[in-house]
């Protein structure tokens, strides 16, 4: 009887350890499951994960702001301008009555001199061929336009090109048709100091080939 007395006690404590050594381990996976999920090193790590994260969705979902329209745009009559400017030869004007019911000009509105509105650079063109027959810049001054360059080189053609004034000037010798000129003159002008200066200058002399007589070249 005594045997059986003291065995009691003994697989009593085996139990006992035994449940004790369960629980550890179950904690001891608790802890390490916890630290698997926050990237071992705890919350830390989730703070700027989960910055980033919102940060990343304000840039997808915030819309960029929207272009403005340009409130320095100012329409304008092309031609009505052109007619009463002083600077315009009376040779100009006269190619400003409409075309089958469209005005002779070309109008485009850029910064060409740093003014408070957009420049307006207009091109005058013949109706028949829209050969250019003078290219004129006006600035807006004191709340009307002043012209501020003018050419009637014909055929010429003004246009806006980076910010700079190029004007394109067509070179005919006496036997050229109007279809094919002879050379062409590019200058480029800059604002400078209240007006246009040159800025660079290109010459292209045309190959007489076009349109020659094809009968003087070799068959076969």
């Amino acid at each position: 009887m005594r045997g059986l007395t003291d065995e009691e006690p003994t697989a009593a404590r085996g139990v006992y350890q035994a449940a004790i050594t369960a629980v550890a381990v179950i904690a001891v996976l608790g802890l390490f499951v916890a630290a698997c999920a926050t990237g071992g090193t705890g919350a830390r790590d989730e703070g700027p994960a989960h910055s980033d994260s919102v940060a990343g969705a304000r840039s997808v979902i915030s819309p960029a702001p929207a272009p403005k329209a340009s409130d320095t745009y100012k329409r304008v009559d092309a031609v009505a301008l052109v007619e009463q400017d002083p600077q315009v030869s009376p040779a100009v004007k006269r190619y400003l009555k409409p075309c089958d019911a469209k005005d002779p000009v070309d109008v485009t509105y850029g910064d060409l001199t740093g003014g408070p509105t957009k420049d307006i650079v207009v091109n005058v063109l013949t109706c028949a061929d829209g050969v250019g027959v003078g290219s004129y810049v006006y600035r807006e001054e004191g709340g009307r336009y002043e012209n501020v360059f003018t050419a009637e080189e014909t055929p010429v053609y003004a246009e806006i090109d980076r910010g700079d004034l190029m004007v394109t000037e067509q070179v005919y010798d006496k036997s050229d048709p109007l279809s094919n000129p002879s050379a062409e003159n590019v200058i480029t002008y800059s604002w400078t100091a209240g007006r246009f200066v040159q800025k660079d200058y290109h010459h292209t002399d045309y190959s007489n080939a076009i349109g020659g007589d094809l009968s003087s070249v070799p068959s076969g």
